[in-house]
């Protein structure tokens, strides 16, 4: 019975530690290296906060795309164009991104630290 428990606990410790980890192919970069980016004009820029969030306070140039509505509206995005993901801590963006890599989309950078971290 003891060696279920440890079997249990150490696949709930996997799946968390995966879980958290970050997707393969998807780029994470910092706020400080967003400032940067935000200067090409070639790249989506997605905040998958929701509309009360961005409404709130968000980052020039980003669209409200929220990240329940994602799936939906990706779509209206462009395949062929990087997009970058951010939201208010990293948690969900990393989540959009996961999910966009799943929709077919290949170049996709995640904001680490989200809006709770930029500093204009």
């Amino acid at each position: 019975m003891e060696f279920m428990t440890y079997m249990l606990l150490a696949l709930g410790a996997l799946l968390f530690i995966r879980r958290m980890m970050p997707a393969k192919g998807i780029r994470n970069i910092s706020t400080e290296q967003l400032k940067a980016e935000l200067k090409d004009k070639n790249k989506q820029f997605i905040d998958v906060r929701t509309p009360g969030e961005f409404k709130g306070n968000h980052i020039r140039g980003f669209k409200n795309i929220p990240l329940h509505q994602l799936a939906a509206k990706a779509a209206s995005l462009l395949k062929d164009k990087e997009i970058v993901v951010i939201c208010q801590s990293g948690m969900r963006s990393q989540k959009a991104s996961r999910e966009l890599k799943k929709l077919g989309f290949e170049q996709i950078t995640n904001v680490k630290g989200g809006v709770s971290a930029w500093r204009p």
